[in-house]
């Protein structure tokens, strides 16, 4: 039998039970209400009808899909991978190369200061250049450049021997580190921390949804318990009302004083605000649950109800809490976390260990460069000098650009250098302190990890613990409820034989109801804890877990500038 108790009108289910109480028998064996299902069905289709929800049935496994296709919160962490892949690419982009080009063009008038400029006033002078190159930091830390340059120039200088002048000039230079920055430098430390990060990001999105599957179930099994309770005020308006009717009728013959009447009057209306009361929970219920399940884009969001139909019932299970604590110590996201954090650690006091040795560079250069164009026959040194006319200059060669680049190419006229560079700071220094700083940071954090590992055991048995208490309350609620029940029939039997008041049958239906709500709410903790028990292996829950200090975090180079935040 199913109540439909998402109905906002609760004058009409209280009409309904008014209808099918002719067939209740209030004294049955069980002390438990038996409605007319078709009465019932009918009175909260009806109800139905004339309220603007829309019910939707669920079963647990319908909500945690649905959870994890619209839950606002798993939408929003999954973004976060995303956004940590796009770290590691910036951290790489320093490895990509860079391309160089320009193009240039000059041009100069200068006095003539000089008797060897053959009379003339100005001697002027352009040039068009072009350059293409490209330079990269490599992923084993040398790097290397690769320019080459082109130029025309023309010049009215007497003593220039090509006019105009094809210039060509290749330049490849290259630098490879042999101690810092050799095994680690600061590019490959921010990669392998960048990764990291994006390993982090997975782990917090597990976290978050392992998180939310637990608060939809929990949800889940908070919704069912408020219809329960409301199933179990309605069954005490039930009693109440028909015990109303019985008492009425004994006032009609005289068995009863009137002064009874005003009693169960009482009674029921006591019971009408518990109804009031429990019917408001199932929509506190249903509104928690909606926002862990349902994208608030949804049609008809506010609209839409649920009905539940996986019984919270009771099944005894056994847990293993030993094995629980084992596996929380591999699986907890915040000792993932923890240890994800050390392994960030690892990689910064590599960098700095790295950064106290000396600074010892391999270089190498090399150079070709060649010169062409309309070589001129040379100029007669005495003429000028006597400031007679220098005549005509013969054509003695003509070299074009190709011919240039022939002799840049075939390294016709080379030029290298190799060597080494040294260097090494006197006294103090900041790598010194940053080594120093991020060992004794990384010490505090293993202590942390410990503590961290300390707090999740404390959790896990914390949490098994409860399991086992709120399996001793379901049954002891159970065997209390069964209890009342008895009591009840009791009274109502000692009542119509005369032997009691009804005083004492309002008490055991008082009685009855609690321990009706109070059986209700120990299995629905029981199966929460079950879930909790669960949920605590893989995250912390209650305001569990912690961090741990990145070893690092706050070094500074020598301007004082911070060069790592993690």
């Amino acid at each position: 039998m199913r109540v439909d108790h998402f109905q906002g009108d609760f004058r009409i289910i209280v009409l309904a039970c008014a209808l099918v109480l002719p067939s209740v028998s209030a004294f049955a064996q069980s002390g438990q209400l038996r409605f007319d299902s078709t009465t019932l069905a009918a009175t909260a289709q009806n109800a139905a009808q004339q309220s603007t929800e829309i019910v939707r049935r669920l079963t647990m496994d319908e909500a945690v899909k649905l959870a994890l296709e619209q839950n606002l919160g798993i939408r929003i962490q999954r973004i976060d991978p995303q956004i940590q892949d796009v770290g590691v690419m910036q951290a790489k982009s320093f490895w990509a190369p860079s391309l160089i080009s320009g193009v240039s063009k000059q041009s100069q008038s200068q006095q003539a200061t000089s008797a060897l400029s053959g009379g003339a006033t100005s001697i002027e002078n352009s040039s068009f250049g072009t350059q293409a190159g490209i330079n990269q930091q490599l992923p084993w830390g040398a790097s290397y450049s690769a320019t080459w340059n082109s130029s025309r120039f023309s010049t009215t200088n007497l003593f220039n021997n090509f006019f105009p002048q094809l210039n060509s000039t290749l330049n490849l230079q290259v630098s490879q580190p042999l101690l810092r920055n050799f095994s680690v430098d600061q590019i490959r430390q921010q990669v392998q921390n960048s990764k990291k990060t994006r390993d982090l990001s997975d782990i917090q999105l597990q976290a978050v949804i392992t998180q939310t599957m637990r608060n939809v179930r929990n949800a889940y099994w908070d919704l069912v318990y408020t219809i329960n309770n409301l199933k179990a005020q309605q069954q005490s308006l039930a009693l109440s009302q028909q015990f109303l009717k019985d008492n009425q009728k004994r006032v009609e013959i005289g068995t009863l004083a009137p002064i009874d009447i005003v009693q169960a009057q009482a009674e029921v209306a006591s019971n009408e605000s518990g109804v009031i009361v429990a019917d408001a929970g199932i929509k506190t219920a249903q509104d928690n649950l909606r926002s862990l399940i349902l994208d608030p884009g949804t049609a008809d969001f506010w609209n839409i109800a649920f009905d539940p139909t996986d019984a919270a019932s009771f099944a005894e299970q056994s847990i293993d809490v030993d094995a629980a604590v084992r596996n929380a110590l591999d699986k907890r996201s915040d000792l993932r976390s923890a240890k994800n954090s050390l392994e960030q650690s690892d990689v910064n006091i590599r960098y700095f260990r790295n950064q106290v040795l000396p600074e010892v560079n391999a270089n190498f250069n090399y150079i070709t460069t060649a010169s062409g164009g309309v070589q001129l026959s040379p100029v007669n040194i005495a003429a000028v000098s006597a400031g007679l006319p220098i005549g005509d200059r013969s054509i003695v060669s003509d070299r074009g650009f190709g011919s240039v680049l022939g002799d840049v190419l075939g390294a016709a006229y080379p030029n290298w250098t190799v060597g080494v560079q040294i260097a090494y700071p006197l006294g103090a220094s900041t790598s010194h302190a940053n080594l120093a700083r991020a060992k004794l940071q990384y010490e505090q954090a293993q202590t942390q990890l410990k503590a961290l590992e300390m707090g999740v055991a404390t959790q896990v048995r914390a949490v098994g613990r409860n399991v086992q208490t709120n399996l001793k309350r379901v049954q002891s609620a159970r065997a209390s409820r069964e209890l009342q029940e008895k009591k009840l029939e009791a009274e109502e039997k000692k009542l119509s034989a005369g032997m009691s008041q009804s005083f004492f049958v309002f008490q055991a239906q008082r009685d009855l109801a609690v321990a009706r709500v109070v059986e209700i709410q120990a299995i629905s903790d029981y199966n929460k804890s079950l879930v909790d028990f669960e949920a605590v292996q893989e995250v912390p829950i209650g305001g569990g877990g912690g961090t741990i200090t990145t070893a690092g975090s706050g070094a500074i180079q020598a301007g004082g500038s911070a060069i790592i935040r993690q």
